[in-house]
């Protein structure tokens, strides 16, 4: 187990992050490819205010999700930090108290953003039929929040004890699931984004009952805590899971911005931005599962001393990325005409697509060197340089370089000074990272293990470990 546990220490590293970032990525696919269809399938139906709704839509429903990674990767460290000290009782009991605080938490915030799902699209930019749309999509998924907690953190929980493959499964299963009731709902009930928005309800139950029937089944399930021991985890799960949701929030507060800042073109621009942002993870998506595929690999030479393997490890995670992003930048620029037929999409809705499908491709290189950064400051012991560097990216990066875009070039400058805030900021965590590294290697106290680290941030609570 122990040598299975530590596999990164030995072997070529950019086939260890190739390998893992492929496989890591195909359950995220299943679900980013149904977000895809589901624009197809709106699409179809003719109606640019269908395709905004969901534009709209979209960025609100990434701010809930954001809550539930944090939570996830909450879980998913704690159970598997357990399972390395070979208390399976802790585990079972933290996967718990994380499962229970998680949904909690979940079913708080969902009932927040429920009852301002209007306000909240119309700060968005929203207005007339597309506000009332979007609020009625809104409506249906946004309750279902804490079932898809069950699923993100079960996922965790199963990823911890080195079950990815069952993960993954989770993932696929849930996917599938929405792409057969889409059509159906869609087209055969005339239920148009109502069906859509059912179709993802069914879709997150899916997933949740998926991940959680292993973890019964396979590993001991979940043990119910104490009063005491329930009280016990929660600083240790806030330790962990604050920092992660402040970094996960950043992206849909800089998303929603841009959402605002393209409503001001009309329907069309939003439609185009809707298509671009179900597009993006479908053909990036590889890039979004290599921070957390090359996190362990970081992690584990760092743990064992394995300096030169560390600094090897980003750069090769850097040259995947590379490599990966040319590529599918030359895929999309031959496929411009099919993406966009599919979608129906003309005027500005199609310059959007293809300005996407272009140069804007290209620049996402930017954005995978600060996904690969972000696991080096995990796994360094440096959470918080994440947060900053994402709060950064969507903020400073993005909000004064959309006004000057949008000022300049209108639509397409929307899209353009988003896309100028990642290189700067790419090229910002780059310099940090290495900084970082740096310090890690010449520095005995920076050597500090991650969860040693965080204890310091529990003593805040007054909780003893």
């Amino acid at each position: 187990m122990a040598e299975q546990q530590a596999k990164f220490l030995k072997g070529n590293l950019f086939r260890h992050v190739s390998v893992m970032s492929l496989t890591a990525s195909v359950g995220l696919m299943a679900i980013f490819l149904v977000d895809f269809v589901d624009m197809v399938f709106i699409s179809m139906l003719g109606k640019a205010e269908l395709a905004a709704a969901v534009g709209y839509a979209g960025a609100i429903l990434f701010f809930t999700s954001s809550f539930g990674i944090g939570m996830a990767i909450a879980a998913g460290a704690l159970v598997a930090r357990a399972l390395g000290e070979g208390d399976a009782h802790v585990a079972r009991r933290r996967a718990a108290t994380s499962m229970i605080y998680g949904v909690a938490f979940g079913a708080a915030f969902s009932a927040l953003v429920w009852f301002n799902i209007r306000p909240l699209a119309k700060l968005l930019g929203a207005s007339g039929e597309t506000l009332d749309l979007a609020t009625s999509y809104l409506s249906i998924i946004v309750p279902s929040l804490p079932v898809l907690l069950v699923g993100m953190v079960g996922g965790a929980i199963l990823r911890a004890h080195g079950d990815a493959r069952r993960a993954m499964m989770a993932t696929i299963f849930g996917g599938l699931v929405n792409a057969i009731l889409d059509p159906i709902l869609i087209f055969g009930l005339n239920l148009d984004l109502t069906g859509a928005a059912i179709a993802s309800v069914f879709a997150r139950a899916t997933i949740a009952a998926t991940s959680l029937v292993p973890i019964l089944r396979y590993y001991g399930g979940l043990e119910k805590p104490t009063a005491a021991e329930f009280r016990q985890d929660f600083p240790t799960i806030l330790a962990i899971a604050f920092p992660a949701i402040l970094t996960q929030l950043a992206t849909p507060v800089g998303q929603a911005y841009v959402t605002r800042s393209m409503a001001q073109f009309g329907e069309a621009a939003v439609a185009g931005m809707a298509i671009t942002a179900r597009l993006t993870p479908v053909a990036f998506g590889v890039l979004f599962a290599l921070s957390g595929a090359i996190g362990p690999i970081i992690g584990q030479n760092f743990g064992a001393g394995q300096h030169d393997r560390v600094r090897t490890a980003f750069r090769d995670g850097i040259l995947f990325t590379a490599i990966f992003v040319t590529s599918m930048a030359g895929l999309l620029y031959l496929l411009r005409p099919f993406i966009a037929g599919l979608f129906n999409a003309d005027g500005l809705t199609l310059d959007l697509v293809y300005m996407f499908c272009g140069p804007l491709a290209l620049a996402f290189f930017f954005n995978g060197v600060i996904f690969v950064s972000n696991a080096s400051f995990n796994n360094l012991g440096h959470p918080f340089y994440s947060t900053w560097i994402n709060w950064g990216r969507h903020t400073l990066g993005t909000i004064p370089l959309v006004m000057l875009g949008s000022a300049l070039f209108g639509a397409k400058g929307v899209l353009i000074g988003q896309a100028l805030g990642g290189v700067i900021f790419g090229l910002m965590a780059t310099l940090i990272v290495r900084r970082v590294m740096q310090k890690s290697i010449d520095k005995t106290d920076i050597k500090t293990p991650l969860f040693q680290r965080q204890a310091r941030l529990l003593q805040l609570f007054n909780y003893r470990r």
